[in-house]
């Protein structure tokens, strides 16, 4: 089913104690990577028990520092409501003067609910990010509603052609509409998550095009990541494109965001899905790997060493053990399934 990304973000209101509630002093803590997560709970229990709530929370953290290489902050606190519903209901992040998580949980949410949900992982990725200002939230929120996706193909998480069949769908949620005025100037909700979804996506494929697919917008976002302190941190937009297209050794970051930051930059989205082998069907999107860049609609969804390590004509053939060698051993593990 499709996602709908706005009910992701919601403000939690406080949720009153119930009795039998807990309380602020009942807490666990998750270790991930370099990441101690602390976690605190509010409201009954939910119906698969804590034990699965652990779970979710490892997992996320897990396909997050699998694309960046480490968890991006060292300590997180992690603050789960449990309420009325039957899934993730929403959640908000928080760099500064603590990183904190504020996550809203229904209390009939499933095992298998929250092994599909990205609202996680989303709200995980924002602390790798330096925090930007307001007219610029599009890149926060952008970026990450474009990296999840790509973070769970990677991790196992979720299938390719699940992935491309949002993006075939939701993209064009992105483009501008009558009177735009460009990313830092047009503030609806379309333009902040899908456009700026849509800037990750561009910026992701012209990368890899112009570098034969030895580097990718996760190269970028992993040197921006180690260069500051994530969320904690406050950078203007030019400092973190300057930062990122060293990384890649292009200036890909930096030219998209002149032609989109005051203008209304609309790219053709057909011409894009066909060069990269997105066909559209009754009941998602099929892959067509003769497609003039389906190597690199591979690459980007392919895991980070195997993505480095093949060359472009390599990549053209299908994914498998046999045909994508590995340039090291050095590949982060995959979280549990």
């Amino acid at each position: 089913m499709r996602r709908v990304k706005a009910l992701a973000i919601l403000v939690l209101a406080s949720l009153a104690m119930q009795p039998g509630a807990r309380g602020a002093d009942d807490r666990n803590v998750i270790r991930a990577d370099r990441a101690a997560l602390t976690l605190s709970w509010r409201g009954s229990d939910a119906d698969l028990g804590r034990p699965g709530l652990l779970d979710w929370v490892e997992r996320s953290a897990q396909i997050v520092s699998s694309y960046y290489g480490e968890f991006p902050l060292g300590k997180v606190a992690i603050q789960i409501s449990i309420g009325e519903g039957d899934r993730v209901m929403g959640g908000r992040t928080f760099g500064a003067p603590d990183a904190v998580i504020e996550l809203r949980v229904g209390r009939h949410v499933s095992a298998q609910a929250l092994h599909d949900d990205w609202v996680l992982v989303h709200e995980m990725i924002h602390l790798a990010l330096p925090a930007v200002s307001d007219g610029q939230n599009w890149l926060a929120e952008g970026l990450a509603t474009y990296v999840e996706g790509i973070a769970r193909v990677q991790a196992g998480n979720m299938s390719a052609t699940a992935l491309w069949s949002e993006y075939f769908a939701d993209m064009t949620k992105g483009l501008p509409g009558a009177g735009d005025q460009g990313l830092d100037r047009t503030h609806t909700w379309a333009r902040t998550y899908w456009g700026g979804a849509l800037f990750g996506m561009l910026a992701d494929m012209r990368i890899h095009e112009q570098t034969g697919n030895r580097r990718g917008l996760q190269d970028a976002l992993r040197a921006i990541e180690r260069a500051g302190g994530g969320m904690a941190e406050r950078w203007p937009a030019d400092r973190i494109f300057a930062v990122g297209d060293q990384a890649t050794g292009t200036t890909v970051l930096r030219d998209l965001y002149a032609a989109m930051k005051d203008k209304p930059g609309a790219p053709d989205l057909p011409a894009f899905w066909a060069d990269l082998g997105v066909v559209a069907t009754d009941d998602g999107v099929r892959f067509d790997d003769n497609a003039r860049l389906a190597n690199v609609r591979r690459a980007m969804t392919a895991p980070y060493c195997n993505a480095r390590s093949v060359s472009t004509t390599a990549v053209r053939q299908p994914s498998s053990a046999s045909s994508i060698a590995l340039a090291s051993d050095s590949c982060s593990p995959s979280p549990s399934q």
